[in-house]
């Protein structure tokens, strides 16, 4: 005001510490720093353990002066804020040499070592794709850094709830190792969700290994396990059933062409788990593990399947048919089903008739993602029956491939289907279909 000699007090001065920490919460480090020297009260909102709780810290491959500071300050945010992390991500991006894993190496054992010593409150910690089974891992930056993810996951165990090893790719004795870890102090862990896809060596078989049933017997309040196929047993469905049982709502579980998956198990074993653990729902992701035979001994009408993906990856094989495991196999699952995605090189036959077929006699599927050789007849087949409500999709991708290099007439008659099913589209589905040119 004029006269008063003082000036006028922004309004920013008084705006509530939970709306001032809510707008610190959408700033980058640099711009909470910058925020942090405008006054006291702005200083102290940077402190708040609430803008801390979660953090990704990503080290980028690309060598540069600026990925070099990464190291540092991903070293002084854990000195800084680690007190208040509860979910850690760290990412590892197209490592380069062997001197850039030997820094993040050594970053790594200073962050997990500080980190260990003040946090309290860790719950969720992801390091995927660490691929150490590369060679820019030498065998000495291995070792060190597998011990000190050990002995972190040991200080951490009480605490953690979530881990994820996605792709670490590691030996069966250092994986067993660093699982162990969660158990270290009571013989027992209490982790509630575990992903450990791809996290042994390629063409191992996991279901073999004594050491393995003896890790995952120490688990006992697992609810959610990610893994893959090559880890699977009569063994383990067992130890499942008996120190899980209570807990269990998932098994996610890969099965790829170069993972050992030929074991005998039995649908015994399958039934006796679902019948202890009734809410368990078993989702199948399998790439390029086509054949009818190989399916067979895996797809066992005993298991609480909830969801099922089958990927060639552009592969062709003339040994393989899809026809009897839509009309054999996955029919089985008509009232679990609920999730389908299909991505088949499927040039040499036909499928429109057997997909179709399979989509309507499974009651419960919502879910239908396809990438196949398909007439475009197919989607107004489809999109009429469930305008009939003889299905209950909500989501619908199509990729119609197609040996034509000019695809105009097809997208011209989809254009058409779209018209005439546009209210049901666009009220009730989530709808993508285009063709696809595969020449």
């Amino acid at each position: 005001m004029e006269g008063d000699g003082e000036p006028e007090e922004s309004s920013w001065a008084h705006l509530p510490d939970v709306c001032l920490r809510h707008v610190f919460h959408w700033l980058d480090d640099r711009d909470r720093s910058q925020a942090a020297l405008v006054c006291k009260k702005w200083s102290c909102a940077m402190y708040s353990g609430s803008l801390w709780r979660c953090r990704t810290i990503t080290f980028y491959g690309q060598p540069s002066r600026a990925r070099t500071l990464e190291f540092q300050s991903a070293l002084w945010y854990t000195k800084k804020f680690g007190k208040y992390l509860k979910h850690l991500e760290i990412k590892l991006s197209n490592p380069y040499n062997t001197p850039f894993i030997k820094k993040f190496q050594v970053t790594m054992k200073g962050l997990l070592s500080h980190l260990g010593k003040i946090n309290s409150q860790l719950v969720s910690l992801s390091i995927k794709y660490l691929e150490l089974d590369c060679l820019i891992w030498k065998n000495v930056a291995r070792a060190q850094f597998i011990k000190n993810l050990a002995t972190f996951l040991k200080r951490m165990s009480k605490q953690l709830d979530y881990l994820n090893l996605k792709g670490a790719r590691i030996t069966l004795e250092e994986g067993c190792e660093l699982l162990n870890s969660l158990s270290t102090l009571t013989n027992r862990s209490f982790i509630s969700e575990i992903n450990i896809e791809d996290f042994f060596s390629l063409h191992l078989s996991v279901y073999t290994s004594a050491l393995f049933h003896q890790t995952m017997s120490k688990f006992h309040s697992l609810t959610i396990l990610t893994f893959n196929y090559n880890c699977i047993s009569d063994e383990l469905l067992d130890i499942l059933r008996e120190h899980s049982y209570h807990s269990l709502c998932t098994l996610n579980i890969k099965c790829h062409i170069h993972d050992p998956h030929g074991q005998a198990v039995s649908g015994m074993s399958w039934a006796n788990l679902a019948k202890k653990a009734p809410k368990l729902n078993v989702n199948f992701f399998f790439e390029r593990v086509m054949k009818h035979d190989h399916l067979a001994r895996i797809l066992l009408v005993e298991i609480p399947v909830s969801s099922i993906s089958l990927r060639s990856c552009y592969f062709s094989d003339p040994d393989w048919t899809m026809r009897p495991t839509l009309t054999n196999l996955l029919p089985a699952y008509w009232h679990g089903l609920q999730k389908l995605t299909l991505e088949l090189n499927n040039d040499h036959e036909l499928l429109d008739d057997e997909l179709l077929q399979l989509i309507l006699s499974c009651k419960r599927l919502l879910f239908l993602k396809v990438w196949a050789f398909l007439s475009v007849s197919f989607m107004e087949r489809l999109l009429q029956n469930r305008a009939e409500r003889k299905c209950i999709l909500t989501t619908i991708k199509v990729r119609i491939y197609t040996a034509q290099d000019d695809s105009t007439e097809e997208e011209r008659l989809l254009d058409d289907i779209y018209r005439k099913f546009k209210y049901l589209i666009d009220s009730e589905l989530n709808y993508f279909v285009i063709t696809y040119p595969m020449v």
